[in-house]
């Protein structure tokens, strides 16, 4: 019998803005913003940095060049691949009966300027036009870029002074929007689309978090090269309340500024907007408004430091100054507060839990089939952490921890649930401690309680508990507490009598735990 051989065509690879390549590898999107991302704007509504995003490459636009630019198109190889004139490698027998063909591999990325490998001033790959992250990710970081690159040569960012003096700015200067052009950019629209034909939330949080965290750099840029630039990192996310789904067909838009500073904290409240199908009212574009708070550290001596005033103008920014004030106020009184004991009343609340989690524990053959222990719905997800995943700082960015652990709690949803869930709120998260390349990382989910009084939405409270774990040094650590609730969609779809069941604990920490997040979500 012959042995069948598949013959190879040649094939050239070409820049990625032809059309075969264009679905068959990762798009570089279009960015355009209408003025530096380290360029303070006039006081004017019409200063909105705007990133539009589509599939086309193309050239980001700005009123100044650079320092060094990034080549915002990724170029293939145009070197023609003629598998017939590899040369056969001696050290390798080959069965007479079969023919070896050799693919080469090469990068899809390539250098946005010739740096020997070893130099310093060799830029990471997480500054160049990457390909780890999200489209919009990636352009935010690229955005900001021209301001890290100071921080690209250790000894002169250790040698350049701090700023020396803080700059007072308007929101409008640091105000930013992003445009996903769904309707039209179909490569864009698969990238963000889930198998149910929504948009994938955990890529949009992490999208927040960039976003986020380029309005900030743009607020405490001092706009001077010869002082080292603020390290700022994601402190605090505020609660999200999703008001409405999302669709994939439809453009959205996200756009925020600096509400709020405190000596060295910033607040930055970003909003979701996507036109109703069935509406003209603006009031319904909303889709989920997030306040992000940020943190900012001397790059040299890691301490806290000072950031720039801002001064709201117009009566729309002073409210939400007021705003940003009371919800800094009740972040320091609730830090201050000691944890209560739980009282007599409440130590009711606990037994009941208790008991019928000890009839499951005894007695299993009597417990209650709507129910079910809160250990038999965990999930876990491990990772060591890639330096393609770190951010411009070097470190594993926020956006990324909440992508992950929205995809784990909503998988945990999903398998408890028998149902595809539906994402409502994820509750406020702090960041604890940072996560470095190489860390271990873990992330461990459970359903903590459901609420079933509506038939036709019913609850579920998920807890995602993200943990660095080092082994050579034995030891673990808590970096985040996650709280999401995920309805379920088309409930009266259970078959067979099903029902979403209730969670008792097994133990009186797993007790404390649900009663803890019960009166939060009251609260």
């Amino acid at each position: 019998m012959k042995s069948s051989t598949r013959k190879f065509q040649h094939f050239t690879k070409t820049p990625i803005s032809t059309k075969l390549l264009d679905y068959v590898t990762k798009p570089t999107q279009n960015k355009k913003f209408s003025t530096p991302i380290n360029e303070p704007h006039l006081v004017s509504s019409t200063n909105t940095n705007i990133f539009n995003f589509s599939s086309v490459p193309a050239k980001i636009t700005t009123s100044k060049k650079l320092t060094k630019p990034f080549s915002n198109t990724r170029q293939f190889s145009s070197q023609k691949f003629n598998f017939s004139s590899v040369p056969e490698n001696p050290s390798r027998k080959m069965d007479s009966s079969a023919e070896e063909q050799v693919i080469p591999v090469v990068s899809t990325l390539s250098s946005p300027f010739e740096v020997d490998a070893g130099s310093l001033l060799r830029k990471p790959i997480s500054l160049w036009p990457g390909t780890y992250t999200s489209p919009v990710t990636n352009a935010l970081w690229e955005a900001r870029s021209s301001i890290f690159e100071r921080l690209l040569d250790p000894d002169a960012a250790n040698n350049a002074p701090p700023q020396s003096e803080l700059l007072t700015k308007t929101p409008s200067e640091s105000r930013t929007s992003i445009v996903y052009n769904f309707s039209n950019d179909y490569i864009l629209r698969e990238q963000y689309r889930d198998p149910w034909n929504g948009v994938r939330i955990g890529k949009l949080l992490e999208d927040l978090d960039a976003l986020a965290g380029t309005i900030s750099v743009k607020h405490c840029s001092d706009e001077d090269s010869t002082t080292r630039p603020l390290l700022l990192v994601t402190a605090s996310v505020d609660k999200m309340v999703l008001r409405k789904p999302l669709r994939v067909d439809a453009d959205l838009r996200i756009a925020g500024a600096v509400t709020w500073v405190g000596r060295s904290s910033i607040e930055i409240q970003l909003e979701v907007t996507q036109p109703p199908q069935d509406s003209s009212q603006a009031s319904e574009d909303v889709a989920l408004t997030a306040n992000f708070t940020f943190v900012a550290r001397d790059s040299k001596t890691n301490k806290s430091a000072p950031v720039n005033r801002v001064l709201p103008e117009s009566e729309q920014e002073k409210m939400l100054w007021e705003e940003a004030e009371a919800r800094d106020k009740t972040r320091k009184r609730k830090r201050g507060e000691k944890k209560i004991e739980i009282q007599n009343g409440e130590d009711k609340r606990l037994k009941a839990l208790l008991a019928e989690g000890r009839i499951f524990c005894d007695m299993p053959a009597l417990a209650n089939r709507d129910s079910i222990l809160l250990k038999d719905t965990c999930l876990e997800y491990s990772l060591i952490c890639q330096p393609q995943q770190r951010n411009i700082h070097g470190r594993i960015f926020g956006g990324f921890l909440m992508h992950r652990a929205f995809e784990l709690a909503y998988s945990t949803a999903y398998a408890f649930a028998g149902l595809v869930p539906c994402f409502l709120e994820v509750d406020h998260v702090d960041f604890l401690r940072p996560v470095d390349v190489g860390d271990f990382l873990r992330f461990k989910s459970c359903v903590l309680y459901t609420e079933l009084d509506n038939p036709l939405q019913p609850l579920i409270n998920i807890e995602v508990v993200a943990h660095v774990t080092r082994p050579e040094l034995r030891t673990s650590e808590v970096s985040n507490t996650f709280h999401f609730t995920f309805s379920v969609r088309n409930p009266e779809t259970l078959k067979n009598g099903s029902s979403i069941r209730s969670v008792v604990p097994a133990t009186e920490e797993e007790a404390r735990r649900i009663l803890e997040r019960m009166d939060a979500d009251k609260s």
